[in-house]
Order: structure tokens, then sequence, then C-alpha cells
């Protein structure tokens, strides 16, 4: 490809509005639900059924880039997506307005899901094998920085209209194709038949377990349709597996698992997923409901994660250039362990001050592991299924993210109602009213409402602080465990050294004529 960073900078671009998507729409649920008239239950559905469209479609996006061509997914996706975000911001008043939202911001999902396979691969293809991890590294750091930049954008755009955080993403669309279009992307295809059957089945799957796990903060988990969910989407997805092993064109090439390092690469990524997304909701909840910071001073916060991820990243990325993936992947889980750790030691001080630079470190581990992790597990793929490849990776990826916020969430809740509720019985309030305010304040729109008119209502809002700095202090702990069991797949099962060319048999033949 003539020039790689106009193809780097264009795919930048057109994944942009996606991750900024992720986090932008929280931030104006409130707004949303006072102009439409929007419930509860709905106001959920417009954050997870953008998610649950993401997760569900992501093995197809992959798979059609391969087939129809990754510049045409690319600029089919970034069209979808933005055409979509202006209907969702021209969403109408009155009874239909619920609906309205819902809909487009579920095709918004699945418009993502074609979208970012594709971007992915196309990077992958411009860059040879040994610079992959610098190009990467820059990628996968801009598209972890756009995700912080969500809260703030949404805070400042929300003040106008909150119209304008899907408004936003039409002029970045309209940027990404043009860019798009003068890198001079080859639009490479590998024509096959798609395996229609195995799209539905991994799709209802995924759709089933996301959805289980999503809503299991609402249902419960002793609720039966939580289990349904669940076990009938982990019975599809078998189902999925032995289809995909019968069929002559599968949507997935199974076998791909057999290679030790590519199903160590996937494991290491489900295991970091289930801590980096769902380290949004826990550092915005403490730093609302702890700290007494506003939704867009939240967002300053998560800044200063990604100072050190997008710094570390670029060292990753240089690591996996010149020695493999290995020592950067090994190196980052337990820094970021170690980050963890000490970020949580810190909560219960509530003090911005005396945390900001373990926050710094536990960012600086992810960043070492989450590009050279995922740049592994693609180089591993044949030049023919790049985007089946980040299909699967980001499958892996969502499903992590999905599973842990579910977990997690829940042991949040159960710890942060118990220590709430004692704190305010303590002082005299009824149990049922007690055990209600202790279940708001462990929402992920749980905010600061002041310290209170002073003398016994301050103590009492100090003490609540403290049980939810404490609550957040467990989620920590246990994001250090899952980093912990991240470093030992990663230093059992990743092999040392670079993916050599030999093993990708069409990738790059100029080294094989030279020799």
């Amino acid at each position: 490809m003539a020039n790689r960073r106009a193809v780097l900078i264009a795919m930048i671009f057109a994944v942009a509005m996606m991750f900024i998507d992720q986090t932008i729409v929280v931030l104006a649920v409130p707004d949303l639900q006072h102009d439409l008239g929007v419930t509860a239950t709905g106001a959920q559905w417009i954050l997870n059924g953008y998610l649950l469209a993401l997760s569900a479609l992501f093995a197809l996006g992959g798979k059609l880039a391969d087939v129809l061509g990754h510049r045409r997914m690319v600029l089919v996706g970034v069209i979808a997506f933005a055409t979509f975000s202006a209907l969702c911001g021209a969403t109408p008043t009155g009874d239909i307005g619920e609906a309205w939202m819902i809909f487009f911001r579920v095709l918004q999902g699945a418009s993502a899901a074609l979208l970012f396979p594709a971007a992915l691969a196309i990077v992958v293809a411009a860059y040879p094998v040994r610079e992959r991890g610098k190009a990467l590294a820059l990628f996968f750091a801009a598209s972890g920085g756009l995700t912080a930049v969500g809260p703030l954008a949404g805070g400042y755009l929300t003040e106008w209209t909150w119209r304008a955080i899907f408004w936003i993403n039409v002029p970045v669309a309209i940027i990404a194709v043009v860019l798009t279009l003068r890198a001079k992307i080859p639009d490479t295809r590998h024509p096959a038949k798609i395996d229609y059957r195995g799209a539905v089945l991994i799709s209802a799957a995924m759709g089933l377990v996301v959805l289980g796990l999503q809503q299991a903060g609402v249902w419960g988990w002793d609720d039966p349709r939580t289990w349904a969910c669940i076990v009938v989407g982990l019975l599809l997805l078998v189902g999925f597996v032995l289809n995909q092993l019968r069929v002559p064109n599968p949507l997935i090439e199974m076998r791909i698992f057999l290679q030790r390092a590519f199903s160590a690469d996937n494991v290491v990524l489900f295991l970091i997923s289930a801590v980096f997304v769902p380290l949004f909701f826990f550092a915005s909840v403490y730093a609302q409901a702890s700290l007494g910071e506003d939704a867009s001073s939240a967002g300053v916060y998560l800044l200063y994660f990604f100072l050190g991820f997008a710094v570390a990243s670029q060292i990753g990325g240089r690591i996996l250039d010149e020695r493999g993936a290995k020592p950067s992947v090994v190196i980052g889980c337990i820094v970021a362990a170690a980050g963890f750790v000490l970020w949580g030691r810190s909560l219960p001080d509530m003090e911005l001050s005396s945390q900001w630079y373990w926050i710094v470190l536990a960012g600086a581990g992810m960043g070492l592991v989450l590009g050279p992790v995922s740049t592994d597990a693609v180089n591993r793929a044949p030049r023919t299924s790049y985007g089946e490849v980040t299909g699967i990776t980001q499958t892996v990826r969502n499903f992590g993210a999905s599973l842990g916020l579910a977990i997690m969430g829940s042991v949040f809740v159960t710890e942060n109602v118990r220590r709430v509720t004692d704190t305010l019985e303590a002082r005299g309030l009824p149990a049922a009213r007690a055990e209600a305010i202790a279940h708001s304040l462990s929402s992920a729109n749980a905010a600061s409402s002041g310290g209170g008119g002073g003398g016994a209502d301050s103590a009492i809002y100090q003490a609540v602080q403290l049980d939810i700095a404490h609550s957040t202090q467990v989620i920590a702990f246990a994001m250090a465990g899952i980093m912990v069991v991240a470093f030992v797949v990663a230093r059992i099962g990743m092999p040392r050294g670079r993916v050599e060319e030999q093993i990708l048999a069409d990738e790059d033949p100029e080294p094989a004529a030279a020799g």
C-alpha cells in the first residue's frame, strides 16, 4: 500500500464514531428520558441494544469483510453508522420516541460490527508483520483514547442538546469517507460462500448470552429468564462449533484454535476485556458517588488511565516488533495487577491526589497488553482471513467485557447494598428505605447530590461515600486478580519470539525471495 500512514489515519477516523458512542450516550440518558418520556427499561435498552447488536454480529461482519472487500465494508459501515446516528438525533417526541431510539441504536451497533473488523483488517494488511506492532499500537491507543473522550464530549454537547451527541458523528463520518477514498486502499476480495446458518447460530448464541448477562442486574441472578438466556445461548454456541467443523465453507475456521498461541492470545484478550470495559463504569460511579464529581469531571478522571495506556501502548508495539508479543504481555499483566492493587488501597482516601499515579500505572499495564496480544492473534491468520480473525478477536473482547461487567457489577451491588444499608440503619433509617437508597447509589447513574445540610446529614453522607469507596475497592482487587490469571495464561501459553513470516503462507514474499 502506497501510503500506510494515510491508511492508518483514515481507519482511525472510521472507527472513531463507534468508540466515542460506547460512552458518550450514558451522559445523555437523563435528558433523553425527560424530553422523550423514556421509561427506565427503555433507557437501559438504548444503551444495551447497541452493545447487544455489536456483540452478536462481529463474527459475521469479519467474514463479510473478507468476502465482499475490506474497503467496501468500511465505507458501508461508516455511512450506515452516520445515517443511523442522524436518525437517533432526529428521534420524534411522543409515544413513538422510545421505540424509534432503541431501533436505530440497534442498527448503529450492527453497522459498527460491519465496520470495525474491516477497518482493523485494512490496517493489518497495510503493514508487514515486523511493523504492525507500532501501527496497531497507534490504532488501539487512539481508539482507547476516543472511548475516554466520550464522557467529556457528552458533558459539553448535552449542555446544548442531547441530539448533538448523535449529530456529531455525521461530520466525523464525512472526514472518514474522504480520507478512505484518498488513501486509495485496494479493495481485495476473497470470494467464498457465506455460511448463513452458522451466522444465525453465532448471532443468536452471542445475543442470548450477552442479553442474559446484561439483564442479570435487572432480572436478578435467581430469575429463570437470566439463566434461560445464558444456557440456551451456550447450547447454541456449542451447536455453532459443531456446525463449523462440518461445513465446507465455515463462517469461522475453528481449527485455527488448534494453534496454542492463538488460543492463548484470545484467552488473555478475554480476561483483559473483562477488566478494561467495566473499569469505565466503576470508575465513573466512584468518581461521582464517592468523590462528589459531576459526570463531566468523572470523564477527566478516566483520562489519567488513558495517559498511561497511550504511552505504554507505543512501548508495547515496539517490543512486539522487536521481540514478539510475550514479553510485553507478561510484563503488562503484572504492571496492571500492581496498579489495580495500589489503586484499590488508595480508594478509601477519597483524594484523587493520592490515586492518580496508580491509575496511570494500571493504564500503562493495560496498554502493554491490549495492542500486542490483539496484533499477535491477527498475525497468526492467513492473509485471506484477516477480517474473519478480527471478527473472532472482537467477539471474544465483547463477550469478556459483558461477562466481566455482569459478574463484577453483581458483586459491587451486593457489597455496596450491604455496606450502605448497615450504615443507614445504624443511623436510624428504616430497613426498607435504607436498602432502596443503597440500590440507587449502586446504579450507573449514581451521582453526587452534595454533602447535605451539615451536622448529622453531612456525617451520614460522608459515611455512605466511604462505603461506596470500599465497595469499589473490592472490584479493584478483583481486577488485579483477573490480570494475575492473564499473566499465568500468557506466561504458559504464549510462545517466545516474533511470529515468523513463514507461518503466514502468503503474507510477505519478499523475505523468502531474498533468502
